[in-house]
């Protein structure tokens, strides 16, 4: 999608037309012939109310040069829209998992629709699979017991009763009631990671809980014979088969959400080369950051044990855990949009 800064958008009957041109989209955000009209006036109004201070947040939270406002107008605001109209339905907090690996955007995606659902009259709180990790005392117990589990990220090195806890108050809570919020900070220990201050946060309306596993999974352990790279010792099968052990644990927490967005890379090892280029920024800030050979070790360890092949491009299609399933470009924009199935 093309990026552009203008605020004078065609005229009405030129965007139904053009919303009921783009069949995925359409399809994707339900809109119809009937009710085309009432989308195009309802997205006008809310575009006109958000634009100065999504354009400001684009530039000065986000580092974008220009904002787009085509994905603002296909993608997010139909989807804020939508998810405002399940917490309405819901008559309760709505639990909205974001599933999406480095780079796709989780955290860009959840900010942006905060931003929007705040002018439609909804409080978000944003919750993050790493807020859940385990504290580097705890990690360090963990690598003695397990050397594999060197880095923390995969199934077994989250508090996973931290985050039922967390998400069963959210839900739970009375508008005054105050909720904490676990929050992790990645600097702490040289880079390790460790739990910071929790945030107090109350009255929320929309809970955003993304991360790379978030709703993945267990898969059937006989597909890590014919596993695909780099899955190819005995060693690296073991591996991948007991962090798919672990993957059981977490799916009380999956339970939990009242629905899940995949955000989808056109090629999952677009990952390696995004990492690189994060890095690089770093470097190029001053800081320390990994070099090609450990970046390419990095996300190894991680498609050994969950392996996008073989745990995420299945849920593209699957109607009965996930709800959207969102394209993402190589230069990290939103592509197609779809219902999957």
């Amino acid at each position: 999608m093309g990026r552009s800064t203008s605020l004078t958008p065609p005229g009405e009957t030129q965007l139904e037309t053009l919303l009921l041109a783009d069949k995925p989209l359409f399809n994707a955000f339900g809109v119809t012939a009937a009710n085309v009209k009432s989308v195009v006036q309802q997205r006008s109004h809310l575009l006109q109310q958000i634009y100065p201070e999504f354009d400001s947040f684009c530039r000065t939270h986000l580092g974008w040069q220009t904002c787009s406002l085509e994905t603002l107008w296909n993608l997010w605001l139909p989807l804020a829209i939508e998810l405002a109209e399940k917490r309405r339905q819901l008559e309760r907090p709505l639990i909205q998992g974001i599933l999406g690996g480095q780079g796709t955007g989780k955290t860009t995606l959840a900010a942006i629709l905060a931003l929007i659902l705040k002018h439609l009259g909804y409080r978000v709180c944003s919750l993050s699979l790493d807020d859940l990790y385990k504290t580097y005392s705890d990690r360090l117990q963990l690598q003695q017991a397990d050397p594999r589990l060197r880095w923390r990220g995969p199934p077994g090195t989250h508090d996973i009763q931290l985050g039922l806890t967390t998400l069963q108050q959210l839900r739970l809570a009375e508008p005054s009631q105050p909720v904490q919020i676990p929050r992790f900070d990645k600097s702490a220990w040289n880079g390790a990671g460790d739990r910071t201050d929790p945030e107090t946060v109350a009255g929320v309306d929309i809970v955003l809980f993304e991360g790379w596993f978030v709703g993945v999974r267990p898969i059937d352990p006989a597909l890590f014979e014919t596993a695909p790279l780099p899955i190819v010792s005995p060693d690296d099968r073991a591996f991948a088969c007991e962090i798919n052990q672990r993957l059981h644990e977490y799916l009380p927490l999956w339970e939990l959400l009242d629905a899940l967005i995949l955000l989808y890379p056109k090629d999952y090892r677009l990952s390696q080369q995004w990492r690189q280029q994060a890095e690089q920024q770093m470097k190029a800030t001053g800081r320390s950051g990994m070099t090609d050979l450990e970046i390419e070790q990095f996300v190894s360890y991680f498609w050994r044990s969950l392996h996008p092949d073989l745990f995420i491009t299945p849920l593209r299609h699957n109607p009965h855990l996930v709800d959207l399933v969102i394209e993402i470009n190589p230069d990290h924009l939103p592509g197609a949009v779809c219902r999957p199935g």
